[in-house]
């Protein structure tokens, strides 16, 4: 079965640039406070309990959920100008992330009512942190060949088995996990598969580091023995989870978040460069923030298709392959345009040191939420290429 591949032509509303000046105002109370630090290559992957709290008493998380579960009931655009700003404004937003973008929806379509009531409340007040739980080790981002096993037992679920690269496991009150609880079928490789809410505490849980080139630490790899999940911590469908965990990639990969997460580059060349910058420099800027306003509107239209309840599965793949990509390739980008540059005159230490920084995780970048192979065989089928 084939997919037309449609970005719905969409312009922010006016109400989103109004939040959009709210924003930066605490942005800049913040900064002025030194809790976000603009200047430093590192803020979005930080992690602050005292910020995502003033996130969420802004009403700026669970922002497009119902009121009752501590939502605000605002559109899929108002959360995308929110977003936008604060990866931006390298804010540290670690903690909240994930919980918000994707692991919020997926309770509020899944789990039973009364797990709704207590968690999704705390995520709004930006107290709770969610690691997902994909990847496994030897079948990397395809998500099918998972053979960490969940087997039944009185009253629930005994996990066995290991995760790889999952960020933020370490701090993570839940983890959302797929796991395999029957074996695939002939006709059906993807059936057998399972999503679960596992709290972290759980005893038969251990968390292994796994560090960056950088030295940083949000990778992990997670092994379960024996870990014991209730019977309803389990989300949705038994055996059919890969309906589920499809869409829930389309809030992962489709977001600002896949093509800003080295723009302290661009910012950085802009000053390297100057007001007046050579006929090479002048070309060379214009094609990254031609690049980067289109990689914006593709993500735009893709909010705009989720807030219209579609679900853009292939929409998001494309913003997420052709997003990381990009980001990953403009250090290297920025490094010959900055090559002729006087360091004395443009003071370019700090570019330097951020292009540095940006170098050594580039790699990451094509990792989390799906290799750029995994996304591009799920385009390919939805064209009926393959």
């Amino acid at each position: 079965m084939t997919a037309a591949i449609q970005f719905d032509q969409l312009r922010l509303p006016p109400e989103c640039e109004k939040l959009r000046a709210e924003v930066r105002a605490f942005i800049a109370e913040e900064t002025e406070a030194g809790i976000i630090k603009p200047s430093g290559a590192t803020g979005g992957d930080s992690f602050s309990r005292e910020f995502s709290r003033k996130v969420g008493a802004k009403g700026w998380l669970g922002m497009t959920w119902p009121k009752k579960y501590g939502g605000h009931e605002r559109t899929f655009l108002e959360r995308y100008v929110v977003t936008e700003e604060l990866r931006v404004a390298n804010a540290p937003t670690r903690l909240h992330f994930v919980a918000d973008r994707q692991s919020g929806p997926i309770l509020l379509k899944y789990a039973p009512e009364h797990i709704k009531m207590k968690v999704l409340p705390a995520i709004c007040r930006g107290e709770c942190c969610f690691a997902i739980g994909m990847s496994e080790p030897n079948s990397g981002s395809d998500l099918f060949a998972a053979r960490t096993r969940a087997t039944k037992a009185d009253g629930g679920w005994l996990i066995n088995g290991t995760k790889i690269w999952t960020s933020n496991a370490h701090q993570a009150d839940y983890m959302i996990g797929l796991f395999r609880t029957s074996a695939p079928t002939k006709e059906n490789r993807r059936h057998g598969l399972t999503q679960f809410l596992v709290d972290m505490k759980t005893k038969g849980i251990t968390c292994n580091p796994v560090y960056q080139i950088t030295g940083h630490h949000d990778f992990n790899e997670v092994v379960f023995e024996n870990a014991f999940v209730p019977d309803d911590h389990v989300l949705g469908e038994i055996d059919g989870a890969w309906k589920q965990a499809t869409s829930e990639l389309a809030y992962e990969r489709s977001g600002p978040e896949r093509f800003l997460e080295t723009y302290y580059v661009l910012e950085e060349l802009v000053r390297v460069l100057g007001p007046d910058p050579d006929v090479r420099g002048a070309e060379g800027l214009g094609r990254l923030v031609a690049q980067l306003h289109t990689l914006r509107r593709m993500s735009v239209s893709v909010a705009g298709m989720l807030h219209a309840g579609k679900e853009p599965v292939l929409e998001a793949a494309i913003v997420k392959d052709v997003g990381t990509i990009w980001e990953q390739r403009l250090p290297h980008r920025a490094r010959e345009l900055a090559a002729f540059s006087e360091p004395e005159a443009t003071n370019q230490v700090p570019f330097d040191k951020k292009l540095a920084y940006a170098t050594t995780i580039a790699p990451k970048l094509t990792i989390q939420g799906g290799t750029t192979e995994v996304l591009r065989g799920i385009i390919a089928r939805g064209l009926g290429l393959r």
